[in-house]
């Protein structure tokens, strides 16, 4: 079970929230004590961190970037704080995401799902059912078979693992390619995604992307 730290002067709103994520399959953990907060985080060791800006002691903004000198663990602002300066600060210093308040629990929930979604991507193992991917080797296999994925193919099939249950659409895909560097057209694009597919159907998963018609793929 991820452990999400909540970090909040405001009591209520902690309340709430915990119960939010205790509720989706997550362990919330409220910070009650402001002082020596970098020490509780280090004991605590949470995998996610729900970090507001106004906190007693030190600013939120300040707080992000202490702790981004020793962990990469994925930080969402949670704000009411609702300017432009304050998000790209908070980017900035090393934020994995900025959600103002009021916000909906249902996006809110998404978001945290999404951040550790790329988390794992981008770690050097991910897992898709009983799919083992070594980015850094690139290479997808299942207990019996392995096979080579390109770069291009690796970095499709990270992007929709990321947005999985979603739809990724062919403009989101080739821009995640141009941000590392990979400048494919629309039809090597189109060969990738037919490659990508072949070679899941080889270890058992033919239906793994779904084409959505003028929409894009969806990773089931």
């Amino acid at each position: 079970m991820k452990r999400i730290l909540i970090i909040d002067d405001d009591q209520s709103i902690c309340k709430e929230l915990k119960e939010l994520l205790d509720n989706s399959g997550y362990e919330g953990i409220i910070l009650n004590d402001f002082s020596d907060v970098i020490a509780k985080i280090e004991s605590i060791n949470p995998d996610l961190i729900l970090l507001d800006i106004n906190i007693p002691f030190v600013n939120g903004e300040m707080l992000l970037h202490d702790i981004r000198s020793f962990s990469h663990v994925p930080i969402i602002m949670v704000t009411s704080r609702n300017n432009e300066s304050d998000e790209v600060l908070s980017m900035s210093y090393g934020a994995d995401d900025y959600i103002t308040k009021p916000y909906n629990p249902t996006i809110l929930l998404l978001h945290i799902s999404a951040v550790l979604k790329r988390m794992e991507v981008s770690s050097d193992i991910i897992k898709y059912d009983d799919l083992t991917i070594l980015s850094k080797k690139g290479v997808i296999k299942n207990e019996s078979q392995e096979l080579i994925l390109t770069k291009n193919e690796l970095l499709v099939f990270s992007f929709l693992y990321t947005n999985r249950g979603n739809i990724v659409s062919r403009d989101a895909l080739m821009t995640e390619l141009w941000n590392n560097d990979e400048y494919i057209n629309d039809n090597a694009l189109s060969v990738n995604i037919s490659r990508l597919r072949n070679k899941l159907k080889e270890l058992g998963y033919p239906n793994a992307i779904e084409t959505r018609k003028g929409q894009g793929y969806i990773l089931l």
